[in-house]
């Protein structure tokens, strides 16, 4: 779902989104090709990966879709390599991809830390990198890197998903001060649970685990917060969209809350 919108404030910028396949990567591909940027589509998902970049050109906007591994170093540079080859210059970057697994603390195993660090931590930090340069060149650009509120707060059975976001929040701060010289900013935004397909999965692995159906667990997660619902992810894309607008040129190195007032709460 998108939100619909008559701004066009991006027209003639390139958008690089990784995880552009699901979720709020797929949500920020939508909402960048509405206000008219071209969009880079970045992802594992191949086929889903390309029809979200259909769906983006039928905007009226030019699309790629990119296999791009965030793990693995050489995929992420010859996935900005191309953005560049095609437009020659980098404006915005949605680093959103990534994965949950929820397991106790005293279960969780080596590979299955690794893993999660490497897509969530290691794979924001590489797109990060892999841009940087083109920013500083232009002396323009926005980074947007999606953290989670489980960055600012925790509960059982997330070590690794909580260790990674909160990774991603110090990762942002640093990037911003690297970049600020060159008129370049970096923020993170924290959503709160958000109705995309991880969660959804999130709901049936752990809701089943608790004794709860997926409807259960999601429903108690929205009683958790002050407005009594979960985010739609067009919602935390309009905040992205901000925070690579001209609105927000003196914001940098921020980890913003989209949460409903959870971790408030």
């Amino acid at each position: 779902m998108t939100q619909g919108t008559q701004l066009r404030r991006f027209a003639g910028q390139v958008a690089a989104i990784t995880g552009a396949a699901r979720g709020i990567g797929q949500a920020c591909a939508l909402r960048f090709a509405q206000e008219g940027a071209h969009v880079a589509c970045l992802d594992v998902l191949d086929e889903e990966n390309r029809a979200i970049a259909s769906q983006c050109a039928e905007m009226g906007v030019d699309t790629l879709a990119l296999h791009c591994n965030v793990t693995d170093p050489e995929s992420v540079a010859a996935s900005v390599q191309a953005v560049l080859d095609r437009w020659g210059r980098i404006d915005i970057l949605v680093a959103a991809a990534g994965i949950y697994s929820g397991t106790p603390l005293v279960e969780v195993p080596l590979a299955q830390w690794q893993r999660l660090i490497d897509i969530n931590l290691t794979g924001v930090f590489l797109s990060n990198q892999a841009v940087a340069p083109a920013m500083m060149e232009q002396r323009s650009g926005s980074i947007i890197n999606i953290s989670s509120m489980a960055g600012k707060t925790s509960w059982p059975a997330s070590a690794e998903y909580s260790a990674a976001k909160s990774g991603v929040i110090g990762l942002t701060r640093s990037v911003a001060m690297e970049l600020a010289p060159f008129g370049a900013t970096a923020n993170a935004v924290c959503p709160g649970n958000t109705l995309t397909e991880m969660v959804k999965n999130v709901a049936a692995q752990v809701g089943g685990r608790d004794g709860l159906t997926a409807e259960e667990w999601l429903q108690m997660r929205a009683n958790d917060c002050p407005m009594k619902r979960l985010a739609e992810p067009w919602e935390i894309a309009g905040v992205c969209a901000f925070l690579a607008s001209r609105d927000s040129r003196y914001l940098t190195g921020q980890a913003i809350e989209v949460d409903g007032g959870l971790v408030m709460s």
